[in-house]
């Protein structure tokens, strides 16, 4: 079981770093975090197999974690974003 710790960019929206706790975030590439700008802490939490993520592949995520030492999720593209965004509203009648 991998524990990971999830920071949010301060520079771009929807942007996150997942790494391994126990390393924190000493495997990510200075011009990494360069461009990601201030790493906001945002959760701890298990990484079992087959556990559902929002945005992202759990198994993506663990390979590079274990291969790179990070896992860099990108924001989605605008439109799919405003489609989320309306999907959650009552009055949308989407789901």
């Amino acid at each position: 079981m991998l524990i990971c710790s999830i920071y949010r960019s301060s520079r771009k929206d929807e942007m996150y770093l997942y790494v391994d706790k126990r390393d924190g975030l000493k495997q990510v590439p200075e011009a990494l975090m360069d461009r990601f700008g201030k790493a906001l802490h945002v959760m701890d939490m298990p990484i079992l197999p087959g556990r559902k993520l929002a945005r992202v592949d759990v198994e993506n995520v663990t390979a590079a974690i274990r291969e790179k030492g990070f896992f860099l999720q990108m924001p989605p593209p605008k439109e799919e974003y405003l489609l989320d965004l309306f999907k959650d509203r009552p009055e949308s009648g989407v789901r």
